[in-house]
């Protein structure tokens, strides 16, 4: 017995590390009437919450099994590959022996698709359920939802999830009928706008009563697969623009793709995942989302894809070198942030510092800047650069030339991606 589920966990658990989409920030859920857990002060996930610290969780699948035969997808139906399912009453132990033994936070919990969606999804709100309610587990859980699974159902879901996601898969429409054409982006936006209305309907009736019971209180995220299909990343960061204001989405998480198959069309197995594209475009994605940037802004027609050797606010600085520079000691937040190699960390200490005197090189350099790159940029009181005399080209050189970051060399080297193994 023991042999057989932990054959399944080890086929679950690695079919499940396809989907990057597992964030934890944002749940307030508290430890009530002597439950297990409590996701109210920590994140739980296999990755890091926002004040630095590493949590776990269980993640898997409830089965590999699928009716679908996307060519991108390790589970699909057409793949040799060993097959498992999970009961109900074994994920619901599983979560709760390892929760017990502090291997895990909290749950992160998908699914292929077996027979359809409501049958697969039933079973999910099962385990979810009877979690919260028979053993009182009060930890995180992230849910996937189901494409054409029932409002019913998904409401539901919604009452013990913390987090909800479903997966975008493609960026475009046009891509995703490449590789999946029995799948659509509308099976995917009529759950995220169904779930979200919900999320704003049961705020609103929390306005009026106070023992409302929460709902998808971490919000709702989704993913797409990078390198797969054709999609510049114009089309990328587009798409996720007006997912995020659409469905008011937590995150967009962007995968590169592995190559797993032997499709024409696709890159082909032995090909090196877009790991240096992936993490380009999240820093476009944090640009858009905390620094104030607009996509236009980023990319267009004119600018379609991301640089590869530097980051995307460097990029911009260089492509539109008449903002600058900009004084240091006089400037707006929103200035400050526009100049490469200050953070939002960064630009907070510089409003707070100058507040007792302007500010000078030094001291600029103590607060932590990236002053190497920022130099270019930028005005204090005792400036030794002027930008007029530097052109675009000679600004990336110089700051490349005295950069330690892997990714930069790796971009001088014509653009290399990173290997996973």
């Amino acid at each position: 017995m023991f042999d057989r589920i932990r054959e399944k966990l080890n086929i679950l658990a690695d079919a499940a590390k396809y989907d990057v989409s597992c964030s934890s920030s944002g749940s307030k859920r508290k430890n009530t009437d002597k439950g297990l857990g409590d996701a109210s002060n920590s994140g739980i996930c296999h990755t890091y919450t926002e004040d630095g610290r590493c949590v776990s969780l269980l993640k898997i699948l409830l089965t590999n099994h699928c009716i679908f035969d996307c060519a991108f997808c390790v589970s699909r139906k057409s793949n040799d590959v060993k097959r498992a399912a999970f009961t109900v009453d074994e994920v619901v132990e599983l979560t709760m022996n390892f929760y017990r033994r502090n291997y895990i936070e909290g749950l992160f919990l998908s699914s292929g698709i077996f027979k359809d969606a409501d049958y697969t999804m039933e079973r999910l709100v099962r385990i979810v359920k009877k979690l919260r309610t028979e053993h009182r587990f009060n930890g995180y859980i992230h849910l996937k939802s189901i494409p054409g699974a029932s409002e019913e159902l998904l409401k539901e879901a919604g009452l013990y999830a913390d987090r909800m996601s479903i997966n975008l898969e493609m960026p475009t429409e046009a891509g995703l009928k490449l590789v999946a054409p029995d799948k659509s982006h509308e099976e995917v936006k009529k759950p995220l706008a169904f779930i979200q209305n919900q999320i704003v309907a049961f705020k609103d009736e929390r306005k009026l009563i106070k023992k409302v019971p929460s709902f998808v209180q971490a919000g709702q995220s989704t993913q797409m697969v990078i390198g797969a299909t054709p999609e510049n990343d114009m089309e990328i960061m587009y798409a996720a623009d007006q997912y995020y204001k659409d469905y008011n989405l937590k995150r967009v998480y962007y995968s590169g793709y592995i190559p797993i198959s032997n499709d024409p069309g696709m890159p082909q197995i032995g090909s090196q995942p877009p790991l240096i594209r992936e993490n380009r475009l999240y820093q476009t994605d944090w640009l858009m989302r905390f620094y104030g940037f607009q996509v236009g802004e980023l990319l267009n027609k004119d600018n379609p894809h991301l640089d590869i050797d530097i980051d995307p606010k460097f990029s911009w600085a260089l492509r539109n070198l008449h903002y600058f520079p900009v004084d240091i000691n006089t400037a707006t937040k929103e200035q400050i942030l526009r100049i490469p190699g200050i953070g939002n960390t960064s630009a907070l200490k510089i409003l707070q510092a100058r507040k007792f005197g302007k500010l000078r090189t030094d001291q600029l350099k103590k607060i932590g800047i990236a002053y190497n790159r920022a130099k270019h940029f930028m005005t204090c009181l005792d400036s030794e650069f002027s930008l007029g005399s530097l052109q675009g080209h000679q600004i990336k050189s110089l700051v490349l030339s005295n950069s330690k970051s892997k990714t930069a060399k790796l971009g001088n080297m014509g653009g290399e991606q990173l290997s996973l193994f």
